[in-house]
């Protein structure tokens, strides 16, 4: 982390000790517009939001699929593999039924559901929290709804992984361009064509914005396109695959109460 980096973020820890005294930011986002009651995730009625809708049953019946798709998304993404669980970086990952669904009912559900791989990521909020907490405007909302980072305005406060009520975000504690103690890289084949991160930096999901911009769909519904585990579209155009999904099917979404309107949604 270079100098000036060091310095705002020095000056943006005292000022949030300075802050303690009065009502901190992360309680104004708990009593703002964000976290207002919200319901199952109403969007803006005009303009592209996309979203996703993850159909959890279909990957139970093909197993691998959640796997396959998660080394796409890292593999295009040059997401690091630091080896270890504490530096992990996560951009799609499995999490069981009962830590992805919290607010759920955990009381006499389905045996199934322990099994279940509930493939997980950023929620790409209508009304994201992330965004307000980021000091820098690191952490953005496009116009189409994708929640987005700039990666050299990021200085590592993790404002935006506190405000985050998923979890869906993570901090490279060791240079994702390095290499282990056996001279392997943490990069294992780097794809040319995507920014590799730095040390001290946030990262996530960014819903492959990249790809969207060439006229491609993301990675992981790629993947499982032959199975539509997932669909991916405009939820605010009535006509597009994902709408008519959510017309006919169920869904529920994770934590939608705190009013952050998740584009995630899981057909359990």
């Amino acid at each position: 982390m270079d100098s000036k980096r060091r310095d705002f973020l020095k000056i943006a820890g005292l000022t949030a000790i300075a802050g303690i005294a009065a009502p901190s930011a992360f309680n104004t986002l708990l009593k703002g517009e964000a976290f207002a009651a919200g319901g199952h995730g109403a969007a803006a009625p005009t303009g592209k939001r996309y979203g996703m809708v993850i159909d959890v049953k279909k990957f139970t019946e093909n197993p691998g699929l959640a796997e396959q798709c998660i080394s796409a998304c890292h593999t295009i993404h040059n997401v690091p593999d630091f080896g270890n669980r504490k530096d992990e970086i996560k951009w799609l990952w499995v999490e069981s039924y009962e830590h992805a669904f919290t607010t759920a009912s955990q009381y006499k559900r389905p045996d199934a559901l322990k099994d279940m791989p509930i493939l997980t990521l950023c929620n790409h909020c209508d009304k994201p929290p992330c965004v307000r907490a980021c000091p820098t405007k690191a952490t953005y909302k496009k116009k189409d709804g994708i929640v987005g980072m700039d990666y050299h305005r990021c200085i590592g406060c993790r404002f935006c992984m506190a405000a985050c009520p998923y979890g869906a975000r993570s901090f490279n504690w060791r240079d994702p361009r390095g290499k282990d103690a056996n001279g392997q890289p943490f990069i294992k084949s780097e794809n040319p064509k995507y920014p590799a991160r730095m040390r001290g930096v946030v990262e996530k999901c960014n819903f492959c914005t990249e790809r969207l911009a060439i006229g491609q769909i993301p990675a992981c519904v790629e993947v499982a396109a032959q199975t539509k585990a997932i669909v991916f579209g405009d939820i605010n155009d009535p006509e597009s695959e994902i709408s008519q999904v959510l017309k006919t099917s169920f869904t529920i979404q994770r934590n939608p109460a705190i009013g952050t309107y998740p584009s995630l949604f899981y057909i359990i």
